[in-house]
């Protein structure tokens, strides 16, 4: 008999228990919600103008320039790091990991100098990078003109465990060259609620600079999706072509340039892994006269499945895109063995004007 009302509260118990769980579960998707990032579809963004003495010069047609594309991982990707999204285990290094990182960054970037930088995975103030500023790290190294576009925006992210948290992440651009403004431009987010709320809200950071023609050079640093289904990527990427064509018919010259999470024309590596694979590039997609800018013969980027030993999977997915009146001179991947990031820069050295 004395079962019967252990049992009794042992159901109530379980009810309770349930309601209160809907209740906590119900509460913090409406916080999340109510405190979710929703960027518009073009914001303009503040350029952060360098230390008075800085030089600053305007292109002309046919001046070289050097620009650098580096996809930093947040200062939580170097050699001895995994990515539990890549089928590793790490959610957060530790505060040293990102401390080494950063620092072999910085070295790269001062030892490789360019007229612009366009950098992506860039922390401003987030939970798995220590709270270290990467930003205001890079402008400090780097007197220049500067803007950021926000890409992932997260108050708290609970997964997996221990949960990513706060995330507040974006693309960073710098330039010497006199840039008037800069702009950021939404992606479609491929994401439903309530996923859409703890995950990436990716853009193109468009900047325009004069040059001695009175044109604009349109520089457009990009992230494309890796993580959700290679139609995101292809909608992105037609996205993309449309601004870069209109920006071009409009009489200025174009580079677009950053991580592409899509592999070159004539890229191909050997498939070592089953985890995470890139998307594909197609020559189809650039119209007459366009042209891709990569190195095919250093990868750009490894697996994150474990820490670097030399057989991880990698790929060639960082690159540009370039209107018919810019030339390639030379384009390189900077090979710095992924010792403090999961991608190595690659520096294109280009002119404006077509080639003779």
């Amino acid at each position: 008999m004395a079962s019967r009302p252990l049992l009794r509260f042992s159901l109530r118990l379980t009810a309770v228990v349930i309601v209160v769980l809907i209740i906590a579960v119900g509460s913090f998707l409406a916080w999340c919600t109510a405190m979710e990032y929703r960027p518009r579809d073009s914001q303009t963004l503040r350029v952060e103008r360098p230390p008075a003495g800085s030089e600053i010069h305007i292109p002309g047609p046919d001046d070289p320039l050097t620009l650098i594309s580096f996809n930093i991982g947040y200062g939580g990707l170097g050699q001895g790091q995994d990515f539990f999204m890549d089928g590793g285990k790490t959610v957060t290094p530790t505060a040293d990991d990102v401390d080494a990182n950063m620092t072999g960054i910085l070295e790269a970037v001062a030892a490789n100098p360019a007229d612009v930088y366009l950098f992506q995975e860039v922390d401003t103030a987030s939970q798995r990078s220590h709270d270290v500023d990467e930003a205001a790290l890079l402008r400090k190294a780097l007197p220049m003109n500067s803007s950021f576009a926000f890409n992932f925006r997260s108050t708290f992210t609970p997964y997996p465990w221990p949960p990513i948290g706060k995330v507040n992440s974006g693309l960073l651009s710098m330039t010497t060259l006199r840039q008037p403004s800069a702009t950021r431009v939404s992606l479609p987010v491929p994401f439903s609620w309530p996923e859409r709320l703890f995950n990436l809200k990716r853009c193109l950071l468009v900047e325009r600079i004069d040059t001695a023609d009175d044109r604009e050079l349109v520089i457009v640093n990009l992230h494309l999706e890796a993580y959700a289904d290679g139609e995101a990527r292809v909608v992105q990427t037609e996205m993309l072509m449309d601004l870069l064509e209109a920006e071009y018919e409009a009489g200025n010259y174009v580079i677009a340039g950053g991580d592409f999470n899509q592999t070159f024309p004539g890229v191909d590596y050997p498939r070592v892994s089953d985890e995470w694979q890139p998307g594909v590039l197609e020559e189809g997609i650039l119209p007459d006269g366009w042209s891709y800018a990569n190195d095919a013969g250093v990868a750009t980027s490894r697996l994150n499945d474990r820490p670097w030993d030399g057989t991880n999977q990698i790929f060639g997915i960082d690159g540009y895109i370039l209107s018919p009146n810019v030339t390639a001179l030379e384009v390189q991947t900077i090979d710095l063995g992924f010792d403090h990031s999961d991608h190595n820069p690659v520096r294109l050295k280009a002119q404006l004007g077509e080639s003779d």
